[in-house]
């Protein structure tokens, strides 16, 4: 009986990411779930600004998944290759230009 309710508590779960996963507009419970970030770190960062989300009516705060998950991709840290690749195109461009 045991195995079987943990299945269930497992199906359920999947069945509420998935859900989460089609669902457009989010409460800040679901937002926090699809980000990993707490209710009071998001509350946060929609007081501050830091974090697109939309306020009708001016209480309840619901945030857009897609303008999240574009949120994270433009908030890409640039790896050390990148850099370097980065300081060489500089130095390329800087050497020709004292050349010329």
């Amino acid at each position: 009986m045991e195995f079987i309710q943990k299945e269930l508590k497992e199906i359920k779960e999947l069945l509420k990411k998935q859900t989460l996963q089609q669902k457009e507009i989010l409460t800040i419970e679901e937002a926090s779930e699809f980000l990993g970030l707490s209710t009071s770190r998001l509350y946060k960062m929609t007081s501050n600004k830091e974090i697109p989300h939309y306020k009708p009516g001016g209480k309840k705060i619901y945030l857009n998944r897609q303008e999240l998950e574009q949120w994270i991709l433009n908030s890409r840290v640039d790896s050390i290759n990148d850099v370097d690749d980065e300081l060489d195109s500089y130095l390329s461009r800087t050497n020709k230009s004292l050349a010329s």
